[in-house]
């Protein structure tokens, strides 16, 4: 036997990271061709209003409130390309769910700089299997420069500045582009997130927020990723349900609310992107 045996996997593999990249680079090109000016905030803010009478129903977690796929049909009809989908890389299931509909569809990940190795690595892979576009925002500041400027480990003396200053700002900022973005919010998340409507208008960033999956279970998430063969990052499976910055996020013990390992000891439950 001659040859490297797995030379016909790797040329193969190869071949499909090179379509993809084609077709997602098509895709971009046709996207800033037929591009239009966005709309006014109070033009976005009424679409906001419209949604939430057609795709509410009878209200909050009412029988008839509409699906996350109809949420989604929704914003793709009125919103075009003009989607950003926000995603912490604890998996892929809002990005996968998005992409059905939206090809090739932005999805924004904070890179704050104090990931979890095995969040960077979902991230990636993320890249490489979901017909999606990761765009990486980033702080004004590295570490090291948040560090020299404010002193190290901000993040345990002052956690709101540093939330504020990596993720909130980022996010503001990158959202600036865009009329409407997903976020993976579910009311069984926590207390805080259990009236979170399935559109809505963000009068912070100035556009319309969708939550798809607000009325889903952690339960009907898992159910959707192994049906659809989803990536989750690995940290999920070893006592972290709720994944955030390294230094910020704790292991949490069966039973306890899912959300008890962020920002464990202090007085917070919120990064401040979805209040």
């Amino acid at each position: 036997m001659t040859g490297d045996p797995l030379s016909a996997l790797r040329s193969a593999a190869a071949e499909r990271a090179a379509l993809r990249a084609q077709e997602r680079a098509e895709h971009h090109a046709l996207r800033a061709a037929r591009a239009r000016p966005r709309r006014s905030t109070d033009e976005l803010r009424e679409i906001a209003r419209r949604g939430q009478a057609e795709l509410g129903g009878s209200g909050i977690g009412s029988d008839d409130e509409a699906s996350a796929e109809e949420v989604v049909a929704w914003a793709v009809r009125e919103f075009g390309d003009s989607i950003a989908v926000a995603s912490s890389m604890s998996d892929a299931v809002l990005a996968h769910l998005v992409s059905q509909q939206s090809r090739w569809v932005d999805v924004l990940f904070l890179d704050t700089g104090y990931h979890f190795a095995e969040t960077i690595g979902t991230r990636d892979a993320v890249e490489q299997t979901v017909d999606v576009t990761i765009v990486d925002v980033r702080p004004e500041l590295t570490v090291a420069g948040q560090d020299s400027a404010y002193g190290k480990n901000l993040f345990a003396r002052d956690a709101e500045a540093c939330c504020r200053m990596r993720k909130v700002e980022p996010l503001r900022r990158a959202l600036g582009g865009y009329e409407v973005w997903a976020a993976g919010v579910r009311r069984d998340d926590s207390p805080t997130r259990a009236e979170t409507p399935v559109v809505t208008f963000d009068e912070k960033n100035g556009l319309v927020k969708i939550n798809p999956i607000a009325a889903w279970t952690y339960d009907d998430a898992v159910e959707y990723a192994a049906q659809h063969q989803v990536i989750s990052n690995p940290l999920l499976d070893d006592g972290y349900p709720s994944i955030g910055c390294a230094p910020c996020t704790r292991r949490v013990a069966p039973g306890d609310d899912p959300r008890a390992g962020r920002w464990a000891g202090q007085d917070k439950t919120e990064c401040g992107l979805h209040v």
